[in-house]
């Protein structure tokens, strides 16, 4: 199909050619080959190219895509258009934008160096969204073929490099903080290719004068205002003059000539972006008065493997180093609205499952455990795999502290994997009772697929599934069941809850992992990402009250950090990893979020929208919204494309702003 619609960035016809997309990549490229169409009629010679004497547009397409696409290595070019945001308070809303290049600039085998500067997002009243604290910018890296790992762009040096013949995605984050006024924040994102060699950084080297000059105006700074106890606030004020005086001298040295006063990092951009010889991508968000919970609606708790971290870093059991690693990861996916709690398995799929590596009368206890971000925490079982004294006495001191404070209620022990026979549930049971002496408002959390073998029901029908709360009750009040048991059947539902007691303090959660496969949502490497948005969907229309997933880091052993991500044989891929060691692609110690994790985000404060939606209009219009707009209307039955959601969100603005 052949395209003669302009190019908004351009202004020049472009040519699209419709081709199946890659096998095996849902949402995957649509376009492969290395013929563009955008150079015809050009005349860039046949030389090697100055990208400073050409506008970018005639080196390279830009154009920009949702979250929820896989911009895969031969994604065909598009037309650049402008792009509008929505976002509430303590919300993080991001983008896409894809680079081509249709010519090679560069000698040394790549097509050559783009860099990319953004400016701070400002509204009419003076605030601002600043460059490197809410706006954040990442390179979508493949793995295994398909688009997932987001590795950070050093916002002082934003250049990454161009291969020929394939299309690059850099992730584009905003993130709104809780205080944010509303209103409407507009920027702009320069795309500029660059030369390959040294004289693209200004700042590369100082003379010897002037780097003398720096040291001691420096030096004469922290004379100034060494701490010390001045005579008079007469003295303070003459102090603070000199130190002004002399940092004002630095910035005229010789090499900040260049520096100009502007916002956010437009103050680092180079003449050929002054003189339009960039791209721009305009971006506008609209901030509205509506602020995301700090504490999510939805408790989804996330495990994270403790020996995967111990054996890829070289981090003995309790050391500092072990403590600081830990500490780090809770932190990290805090921002992602889920729950973390580390976890080591045992024999038979026992599970010691903990939030908090500290035991709770340390100070950093109730740090993590009162943290407003933290909507339910693991305690640990530690008789689970070693059953001493000194184990059991750690527990009941455990369990006697914690439940005096107020987080109590986000409590829950997490015992055993996918109990499969009766012998198994035997134990939770008596786990329960002694846990049950120390406070009966215990909450037990239990994972199943199927009812147990050895018992009344044959364990392979539905009806033994469903019937597992009576099989476990009171010993379970957090009955956790896979998704792939409903399929597409989602009046079995009915059917689950009807077997609980919520009086009794039981509650219905739900989990993916191996299962369910395509088409129904799950976070598997390779699927849409409206099917990896949409599992948050699931639970809420169904009715779930919180979700679990069993690994965010469980690849395959590794001993040094920087080693090679593989996948766990026997899982589909991506299955159990979330994100990456930052090791992996650079020296940054940094965990490298995947898209799905960033989708699972996006998911979760949908359910935020939703409820508002709720809150005002009640559940069943809220459920009417997620089926009339297209977004959600079944396991197997929502939006492919980015489309519906934003008028999703859209109408939920309209409706409920203030």
């Amino acid at each position: 199909m052949e395209s003669n619609e302009p190019n908004s960035a351009t202004g020049v016809k472009t040519q699209e050619v419709s081709v199946p997309p890659v096998e095996g990549v849902a949402g995957g490229g649509t376009s492969y080959g290395w013929v563009d169409g955008g150079l015809q009629g050009s005349s860039l010679g046949t030389g090697v190219i100055d990208p400073t004497k050409v506008h970018s547009a005639d080196l390279l397409h830009v154009w920009s895509m949702p979250s929820t696409a896989n911009v895969s290595q031969q994604e065909a070019p598009r037309p650049l258009e402008h792009v509008n945001l929505l976002a509430a308070r303590n919300e993080r809303e991001s983008f896409q934008i894809a680079l081509r290049p249709k010519v090679s600039w560069a000698t040394s085998g790549i097509a050559g160096p783009v860099q990319i500067q953004c400016t701070d997002l400002c509204s009419s009243s003076g605030d601002r969204l600043v460059v490197g604290q809410s706006i954040t910018l990442r390179r979508v890296v493949p793995i295994l073929g398909v688009p997932d790992a987001l590795v950070p762009i050093d916002p002082s040096s934003p250049q990454i490099n161009l291969l020929p013949g394939e299309t690059t995605a850099i992730w584009v984050s905003l993130n709104v903080p809780c205080g944010q006024q509303p209103g409407l924040y507009e920027g702009e994102i320069f795309i500029t290719p660059v030369t390959t060699d040294t004289d693209s950084s200004r700042a590369e080297s100082l003379q010897k004068s002037e780097r003398y000059q720096l040291y001691k105006e420096l030096r004469t700074c922290l004379d100034i205002t060494e701490s010390r106890d001045y005579s008079s606030s007469e003295e303070m004020v003459q102090r603070l003059s000199s130190t002004s005086t002399a940092l004002r001298r630095l910035l005229v040295l010789p090499a900040f000539q260049d520096c100009q006063e502007n916002n956010g990092f437009g103050d680092m951009m180079d003449e050929d972006v002054m003189n339009n010889v960039a791209v721009r991508v305009k971006l506008s968000l609209t901030v509205w008065d509506f602020t995301l919970p700090l504490t999510p609606s939805l408790p989804a708790v996330f495990g994270i493997s403790e020996t995967v971290i111990e054996d890829r870093f070289c981090l003995e059991h309790g050391t500092e180093g072990w403590y600081d690693a830990l500490d780090h990861h809770f932190r990290w996916l805090l921002q992602y609205r889920i729950s973390p709690f580390f976890c080591r398995w045992g024999d038979s799929m026992r599970i010691l499952a903990y939030t908090c590596p500290w035991p709770a009368d340390h100070p950093k206890a109730n740090e993590y455990y009162s943290d407003p971000r933290l909507a339910a925490y693991a305690v640990p079982y530690a008789p689970i795999l070693t059953c001493t004294d000194a184990a059991k006495n750690s527990l009941r001191r455990e369990v006697e502290i914690l439940k005096t404070e107020a987080h109590w209620s986000k409590a829950y022990f997490y015992l055993w994997d996918e109990p499969l026979n009766m012998d198994q549930y035997e134990v939770i049971r008596n786990i329960s009772n002694e846990l049950r002496t120390y406070t009966p408002d215990v909450r037990i959390l239990t994972t199943y697929y199927a009812g147990p073998s050895g018992s009344e029901l044959t364990p392979s029908t539905f009806e033994a599934f469903a019937k597992v709360p009576n099989v476990l009750r009171p010993h379970t009040q957090i009955f956790c069941t896979s998704e792939w048991v409903l399929g597409t059947r989602e009046d079995l539902v009915k059917d689950i809850i009807a077997e609980l007691r919520p009086e009794l303090g039981e509650e219905w959660w739900t989990y993916v992992c191996m299962g369910p496969s395509d088409p129904q949502p799950n976070w598997h490497l390779g699927m849409r990402g409206t099917q990896h948005r949409a599992v948050m969907w699931r639970v809420w229309k169904e009715g779930g009250t919180g979700f679990l997933y069993w690994g965010a880091n469980c690849y395959e052993k590794a001993m040094i950090p920087s080693a090679e991500i593989c996948f766990r044989r026997g899982l589909p891929p991506g299955d159990g990893v979330l994100f990456y060691p930052g090791e992996v692609f650079s020296s940054s110690h940094e965990p490298v979020a995947s898209l799905r994790l960033e989708r699972i985000l996006s998911g979760m404060q949908d359910i935020e929208y939703l409820n508002l939606y709720s809150s005002k209009y009640g559940r069943e219009e809220a459920l009417a919204l997620l089926e009339k707009t297209g977004a959600y209307l079944g396991p197997d039955r929502y939006t492919h494309d980015h489309g519906p959601v934003d008028v999703m969100r859209g109408e939920v603005y309209r409706t409920c702003r203030s």
